[in-house]
């Protein structure tokens, strides 16, 4: 290869150093003229490819894009405004929801104030008419003809209240369970309201269970078909605490007094667990009254050999006989003669077995 062919170009990357000098490097002479060719080949046929039509495509292609930009900020725009239509739709139905929430509000109000009045009457009417049904349960011929048979000639009365005395039984002891558990655990004896509507129900309620036990067929009817009352008075006279309405705690005493008089009703009350330790709980209540008809509870239990030899090891071991010794010493002549009667039968009692 000879010396002409090569010629000297200008370095492609130059210092400081070598632009201030001659600095030449060598390229092939026929590389040299293919790169002039090329060169005058792009002069010649780029002004025929970039020609108006190009430029037309290039400046269309750009109106592409800026109508593209444009349908894409109007469809922006449509969403925003259709978002915000559906948001003052919602705001618009959330006014209304509470404006009706206001509206239901205040017939709610009304709703539990006519309710409460008329519980209130309810209460009251139920009151009146089961003080005036205690009244006439005082009678006897009352509560046979209560439990008269249909086949029997029957009075106008008779045949209105035949057949719905076991019903009665068992709504008179819902009620009493559902007064007594209502009963606010921090009430004081203070706090009671012995005149109200509530209490005065209740009262006649058990004053006139207490009535139907008093007569002979009435205390045989509960003995047989009333036996879940007996277990609702003696479960509620355990819940109810000292001081507590002692007149309910009494008349539910003498419910089950009288219905003890019955031999089946005896033996159905003596088997109860809950007797025992509920006769001891009631002697130590401070209510006179309270403490007399249950004495009188156990002379019942007492008077029945059979019975109170099952339940003389219970009462050897839990009947607080100092509570009864203090009684008998009371100043109220008949719950003292009524707890020397009782020590008396508990030490006939004792010597009974142990002559046996």
């Amino acid at each position: 290869m000879k010396a002409s062919d090569f010629a000297e170009v200008a370095p492609l990357s130059l210092t400081r150093r070598d632009l201030g000098g001659d600095c030449f490097v060598r390229a092939r002479k026929r590389d040299l003229e293919r790169l002039s060719t090329e060169v005058m080949q792009l002069r010649e046929f780029l002004p025929k490819v970039i020609n108006g039509d190009f430029i037309d495509v290039l400046h269309k292609a750009r109106s592409l894009d800026s109508l593209r930009e444009e349908r894409q900020r109007e469809q922006l725009r449509q969403e925003c405004l259709h978002f915000r239509s559906r948001l003052e739709a919602v705001l618009t139905k959330l006014q209304r929801e509470r404006e009706e929430k206001l509206v239901l509000r205040e017939q709610l109000w009304e709703c539990r104030e006519q309710l409460q009045q008329q519980a209130q009457f309810c209460t009251g009417l139920g009151a009146a008419s089961c003080t005036v049904l205690w009244s006439a349960s005082c009678r006897e011929e009352a509560i046979r003809d209560m439990l008269a048979d249909v086949s029997q000639p029957l009075k106008m009365v008779t045949q209105l209240t035949e057949g719905k005395l076991e019903p009665f039984l068992t709504v008179a002891g819902q009620t009493l369970e559902s007064f007594i558990k209502s009963l606010d655990e921090e009430e004081t004896p203070q706090q009671q309201n012995y005149n109200s509507h509530e209490h005065q129900f209740v009262l006649a309620l058990a004053g006139i269970i207490t009535n139907v036990a008093a007569v002979t067929c009435g205390r045989d009817f509960i003995s047989s078909s009333a036996l879940i009352l007996l277990d609702t008075l003696m479960q509620l006279l355990g819940l109810m605490k000292q001081g507590v309405f002692p007149k309910l705690k009494v008349l539910m005493l003498m419910a089950l007094y009288n219905v003890s008089i019955s031999v089946k009703g005896l033996t159905y009350i003596s088997e109860s667990p809950t007797l025992s330790p509920l006769i001891c709980t009631l002697l130590e209540d401070q209510d006179s009254e309270v403490c007399l008809q249950t004495l009188r509870l156990l002379q019942s239990l007492l008077v029945e050999g059979d019975v109170a030899m099952r339940l003389r090891p219970l009462l050897q071991h839990s009947l607080p006989l100092g509570r009864v010794r203090q009684l008998a010493s009371s100043r109220h002549p008949t719950l003292s003669r009524t707890a020397q009667e009782t020590l008396e039968d508990l030490g006939c009692l004792a010597s009974a077995e142990k002559d046996q």
